[in-house]
C-alpha cells in the first residue's frame, strides 16, 4: 500500500474536511445512523446508554431504561446528570397513553423574591449561580421513583446496581470526560466536599485515571434499599440540610419532606400530519416549540429549500415572537394561569404571520408584550424506545454545569444552581441572557421556569421520532429545527441532528448562527434584511431516535427499525440498540 506524504498543506485540507464533516456542514457527510431490531438509547455518556441497553435486553421496557440511565449518569456525567438537580419525562406507552412527569426542583420555603438584590434592588452577581443560596429542592430522585413504580417493570434494586457499581469501583474518564470537568476546576477548589471527589490530590484529573465516588455509592444503596426515602429522609436527608445550613442556604428538612412529583398532561399540536407531544408548563419548551411550528406551517419552507435565506427569515421570526411570549407570560401552572389555549392556536399563528415582513428582521424592542398581536445551556437529554412501542424523552439538570458547585457533604451529591431559572428581577437577563417577567418570579415552593423540552412525535398514535438537547433558552429552537429537518426537508436522523443550527431568543436582539450554517450569501442577503448574526452559542448535545426507517417515511434497512443519532458535538455520548 502506497504511504501517503503529509504536507502541511495536505494536514491542513484534510483537517477543513474533517471540520467540515463535525460540523455537520453537508448533510451527505454525516455518518450512518446506528440501526438496531429491538430498541434505542441515546445518551450523552457512553456507559450511561450501555446501561440503558442492557435493560432493555434483560426484558425491561422504555421506563425502565430511562430509570437506569437516569442514576448512571449521576455517576458518569455528573456535570448535568445528577441526584441533586430535577427535570422532565415525557411518555408515550404502547396502548397510545400519554404523560409528562415533572420532577422539577422547587423554591424552598424560606425563598423570597429578592432574595438575590442588594439593598439598591441591584442583581449581586454569582449569588443565584453559585453556593448553598442558589440552590432548590432537589426533584431527580423523586421523579426517577414516581415514573418506576407507575410505568416501570422491574425492581428498583436491578435498575440502580449498575449506577452503585460505577460509583462504587470507579469508571476510566475519557477526552470528554476531562472537558467537561475542566469547565469547572477553578470552582471545585472553593468547596472540600466537591474538591475531594473532582480534584485527583487537588490536581485536575487526566484521560485514563479513574474517578470513584463511594460516598455517592453509599446514597445511591439507601435509594436502592428505601427509595425516595432513602434520599429524601433519613442520613441522606440530613446531610442535605446540615450542608445546606453551614452554606447559608435555605433547605430545609420540611422542603425535602414536602418535594412531590407531579404528573400533568403533556402539550399536544399537529405539524403538517405529525403529532408533536411535548412538555408543558413549568416547561416552556412545548408550548413554544408549538407556537413556532404553527406559525411555520403557513409557510412553504420545503419549497423555498434548506437554509435558503428566506426560509431561514420565517425561522428566526418565529423563534422572535414565541419567545416575546415564552418570557412573559409563562410559568409554574400552581402559581400562573399560563395561556395555553391562545398560544397553542393556530388561529394565534395566523395573526402573528400577519406581522411578520417576509423582506425585513423584525425588531425585538419594538416586539413586546401588549402589542399586537402579543397581549398584555446546561443540561443533559436521552431519549429511549423499546421493541413494544413505549418511547420516553428526558431532559434533567444541574443548570450550569456542575450545577451550583457544591456537594452535599459526605453524601457525593452535587447541588443544583437552579434558583437562577427565575426571575431575579425582572428585565435583568439570567445566565442565558433570557429577559423574564413576573410569572416566574420567585415565591415559596414554586418551580423555575424551564426550557427543557422532552418530545415526542408520533404518526397515526405510534411513536415515529423521540428528540431532546441539553442548552438553556436554546434547547427549544435546536429541538424544532432538528424536528423540521426530519419532517420538512426529509434528513435521516443523523442529519437531522448533525445540521448546523441557528438560535433567536428575542433579547438579546441578535441571531446566534453555527459555523457553516449559512453561506456567506445567505448571509449577507439576511444582513442586508435586518437580521443581527452573530457568533455561535456553546454546543448542545441533540439525543434523537427516529423508530420505523432512518427517515420520517424512508425505507427500514433489513430488520431494523430503530435508528439512532448521537450528536458529533460533544464526545462522549453513544446511541446504542440491540
Amino acid at each position: 500500500m502506497q504511504q501517503i506524504h503529509w504536507t502541511p498543506k495536505l494536514r491542513t485540507a484534510v483537517a477543513a474536511v474533517l471540520a467540515l464533516t463535525a460540523a455537520g456542514a453537508s448533510t451527505a457527510a454525516s455518518v450512518a445512523p446506528v440501526a438496531a431490531e429491538n430498541g434505542m438509547v441515546v445518551s450523552a455518556q457512553h456507559l450511561a446508554t450501555k446501561v440503558g441497553v442492557d435493560v432493555l435486553k434483560r426484558g425491561g421496557n422504555a421506563v425502565d431504561a430511562a430509570v437506569a440511565v437516569g442514576y448512571a449518569l449521576a455517576v458518569v456525567y455528573p456535570a448535568a446528570g445528577n441526584l441533586g438537580g430535577g427535570g422532565f419525562m415525557t411518555v408515550q406507552l404502547a396502548d397510545g397513553r400519554k404523560t409528562f412527569l415533572d420532577f422539577r426542583e422547587k423554591a424552598p420555603l424560606a425563598a423570597t423574591a429578592n432574595m438575590y438584590l442588594d439593598k439598591d434592588g441591584n442583581v449581586i452577581k454569582g449569588l443565584s449561580t453559585k453556593g448553598h443560596l442558589a440552590v432548590g429542592v432537589p426533584g431527580s430522585v423523586s421523579g426517577m421513583e414516581y415514573a418506576r413504580e407507575k410505568y416501570g417493570t422491574m425492581k428498583r434494586g436491578e435498575l440502580l446496581a449498575p449506577s452503585i457499581q460505577l460509583a462504587d469501583k470507579g469508571f476510566a474518564l475519557q477526552q470528554g470526560d476531562i472537558d467537561l470537568l475542566a469547565t469547572a476546576t477553578a470552582d471545585f477548589k472553593d468547596d472540600a466536599a466537591t474538591a475531594a471527589i473532582f480534584l485527583n490530590k487537588g490536581e485536575p484529573y487526566k484521560v485514563g485515571d479513574k474517578l470513584v465516588q463511594k460516598d455517592l455509592a453509599k446514597t445511591l444503596r439507601e435509594i436502592s434499599s428505601k427509595g425516595t426515602d432513602g434520599f429524601y429522609k433519613g442520613w441522606v436527608g440530613s446531610a442535605i440540610v446540615a450542608s445546606s445550613q453551614a452554606g447559608k442556604g435555605l433547605i430545609t428538612q420540611a422542603d425535602l419532606d414536602q418535594y412531590k412529583t407531579r404528573e400533568l398532561a403533556p402539550v399536544e399540536c399537529d405539524y403538517r400530519g405529525y403529532r408533536v407531544v411535548s412538555a408543558p408548563p413549568p416547561s416552556s419548551g412545548g408550548v413554544i416549540i408549538c407556537e413556532m411550528l404553527n406559525i411555520l406551517e403557513g409557510y412553504p419552507l420545503k419549497d423555498l429549500g434548506y437554509h435558503s435565506a428566506q426560509a431561514v427569515h420565517y425561522q428566526i421570526e418565529a423563534m422572535r415572537h414565541a419567545y416575546v411570549d415564552r418570557n412573559s407570560y409563562l410559568g409554574d401552572p400552581d402559581f400562573v394561569k399560563n395561556p395555553l389555549d391562545r398560544l397553542l392556536d393556530k388561529g394565534y399563528a395566523e395573526k402573528i404571520r400577519a406581522v411578520i415582513d417576509p423582506k425585513k428582521a423584525g425588531v425585538s424592542k419594538e416586539i413586546k408584550p401588549g402589542v399586537a398581536p402579543h397581549e398584555g445551556s446546561n443540561t443533559t437529554h436521552y431519549s429511549i424506545a423499546d421493541k413494544w412501542g413505549n418511547a420516553v424523552s428526558v431532559t434533567y439538570t444541574l443548570n450550569d454545569w456542575f450545577g451550583a458547585k457544591v456537594t452535599a457533604a459526605k453524601t457525593g451529591v452535587l447541588l443544583n444552581d437552579e434558583m437562577d431559572d427565575f426571575t431575579s428581577k425582572v428585565g435583568v437577563p439570567n445566565l442565558y441572557g433570557l429577559v423574564q417577567g413576573e410569572a416566574n418570579k420567585i415565591e415559596p415552593g414554586k418551580r423555575p421556569l424551564s426550557s427543557m423540552s422532552p418530545t415526542i412525535v408520533s404518526k397515526d398514535g405510534k411513536p415515529v421520532m423521540v428528540v431532546g438537547t441539553p442548552g438553556g433558552s436554546r434547547i427549544i429552537t435546536a429541538v424544532m429545527l432538528t424536528m423540521i429537518n426530519a419532517i420538512d426537508y426529509g434528513m435521516n436522523v443523523q442529519e437531522a441532528v448533525d445540521a448546523p443550527r441557528f438560535h433567536q431568543q428575542w433579547l438579546p436582539d441578535v441571531t446566534n448562527v453555527e459555523t457553516y450554517a449559512l453561506s456567506p450569501d445567505t448571509r449577507k442577503i439576511l444582513t442586508d434584511m435586518g437580521h443581527n448574526l452573530g457568533v455561535p452559542q456553546p454546543a448542545n448535545h441533540l439525543a434523537a431516535i427516529i423508530v420505523g426507517a432512518p427517515s420520517l417515511g424512508g425505507k427500514p434497512v433489513g430488520n431494523n427499525r430503530f435508528y439512532g443519532a448521537n450528536d458529533p458535538r460533544r464526545n462522549t455520548g453513544l446511541a446504542a440498540g440491540y
